[in-house]
């Protein structure tokens, strides 16, 4: 079993920053990829990046490459995601989620274990 507990939503306007955090503890061999994923009311659920745990390697789906970072502590307990120039199209609640592989990380599919969500809004 892995658990994940998001925190450091809330609201900002256009251009802020914010950085969401994703506490990990659980099973290793089935945390080794922590991947963000954000759904905005009437969308499906969508990756916006992830990380390989250990091996650090990140990845990032085109609409926030050089906007938003994801990041780990030295254990791998806390993964990151730092967002900066954040637009509208931002908004959305985010989660963490966890599996074993960062094969396919950007869809729903992905996931065995998923966080509660945190609400992020963007304001224009």
């Amino acid at each position: 079993q892995v658990q994940l507990v998001e925190s450091g939503g809330g609201s900002v306007q256009a251009g802020g920053s914010l950085t969401l955090s994703c506490a990990v503890s659980g099973h290793n061999k089935d945390r080794s990829c922590i991947a963000w994923f954000r759904q905005a009311p009437g969308n499906e659920r969508e990756g916006v990046a992830a990380i390989s745990i250990g091996g650090g390697t990140t990845y990032y789906v085109d609409s926030v490459k050089g906007r938003f970072t994801v990041s780990q502590d030295d254990a791998g307990n806390t993964v990151y995601l730092k967002m900066n120039e954040l637009n509208p199209e931002d908004t959305g609640i985010y989660y963490c989620a966890a599996a074993a592989w960062c094969v396919s990380w950007s869809k729903p599919t992905f996931a065995d274990y998923w966080g509660q969500g945190t609400q992020v809004t963007v304001s224009s």
